[in-house]
């Protein structure tokens, strides 16, 4: 859809249903995830959802994705099976990873989720070569990288943005800038926070959106892709955002000393997850709300009655052209 047409109810309703989705989901991981059912470590984007939603929902299902370790949130707004990422998650043969991965490596190629990775950075350029295929197929298709913004520190961040601008590629440079390189934060790490500024001089457009708003990131999104499919080349967005529980793991972390519950609760008021449900009809929320629980639970029951890889699975995908 033209990002000037303006949004419609439902494209609002389907805007909320992702945002809840995620984290609904998520609030769910974390519940789980104590009693160890879940066999793989958990970085969670609660708080953080709307960066996802707002960039996936200008895309379309022929569009590619590449996400961090921290990508659920991703992996959903981009329509991978939440039964296969739950079943990912307990380790199970039926993951989308087939329980190899876990959460750190969500891969869905069925709707262009690119594999995850847990290295910082690594998956920058994969997209920027994706984004070179795209170009050279000829059918308007554009990658999306997203990343953190200790990624930036990269010095794959800066090679991949030059070669993304010297040849025009149809790459979405997305930095989910929340602030903290795991515990460590931006004042302590950057002599400058002109992030934008320093992008710019490789000759790319960006776009510095402070208050996480998910319409505002679509727009950005929408009109950029509309122009990458006639040609035009990469843009880059620096969207603020803020993690709400710790790094990795499903507790809460201000006692740690690093940050201040404060900062948290600013960012609870503009909560993308409450504003846009607003804005949704009552019933109509309800009727989203019952279905997302619905969802979840057959989730959670597909993965904990699938069973777990078998002993082949170790001689499996070791060379190329293994099933």
């Amino acid at each position: 859809m033209p990002a000037s047409t303006k949004l419609t109810a439902a494209d609002i309703t389907r805007i909320y249903r992702s945002l809840r989705l995620i984290r609904r989901t998520e609030e769910e991981v974390a519940r789980i995830y104590p009693t160890d059912r879940i066999k793989s470590p958990v970085h969670l984007s609660i708080g953080q959802e709307s960066v996802a939603v707002g960039v996936c929902d200008a895309l379309t299902d022929a569009d590619v994705v590449s996400g961090t370790y921290r990508g659920h949130a991703t992996y959903l707004a981009k329509g991978g099976d939440l039964k296969a990422m739950m079943a990912e998650l307990y380790g199970k043969a039926t993951g989308c990873a087939r329980g190899k991965g876990g959460s750190m490596h969500l891969v869905e190629m069925s709707k262009n989720v690119l594999g995850a990775s847990a290295v910082v950075g690594t998956t920058i350029p994969l997209a920027v070569g994706y984004a070179m295929a795209l170009r050279r197929e000829g059918k308007g298709r554009v990658a999306a990288s997203f990343f953190g913004d200790g990624a930036t520190e990269e010095g794959v961040f800066y090679e991949s943005l030059n070669f993304a601008s010297l040849h025009k590629l149809p790459v979405v440079f997305v930095c989910e800038n929340n602030f903290y390189a795991i515990h460590t934060p931006i004042s302590k790490r950057w002599a400058s926070e002109a992030l934008c500024g320093r992008v710019s001089n490789f000759g790319i457009p960006t776009h510095r959106i402070t208050d996480s708003d998910v319409f505002t990131i679509r727009r950005i999104v929408a009109d950029s892709v509309a122009d990458m499919r006639e040609g035009g080349g990469p843009v880059f967005l620096e969207c603020h955002t803020y993690r709400w529980r710790e790094h990795v793991g499903p507790m809460e972390d201000y006692e740690a000393g690093y940050r201040d519950r404060t900062d948290m609760e600013t960012w609870r008021t503009t909560d993308q997850v409450e504003r846009v449900g607003a804005l949704v009809d009552a019933s109509t929320r309800r009727r989203v709300n019952l279905e997302i629980e619905k969802e979840i639970q057959a989730a959670i029951d597909f993965a904990e009655q699938s069973p777990f890889p078998g002993p082949e699975e170790l001689y499996a995908h070791v060379f190329a052209g293994q099933s």
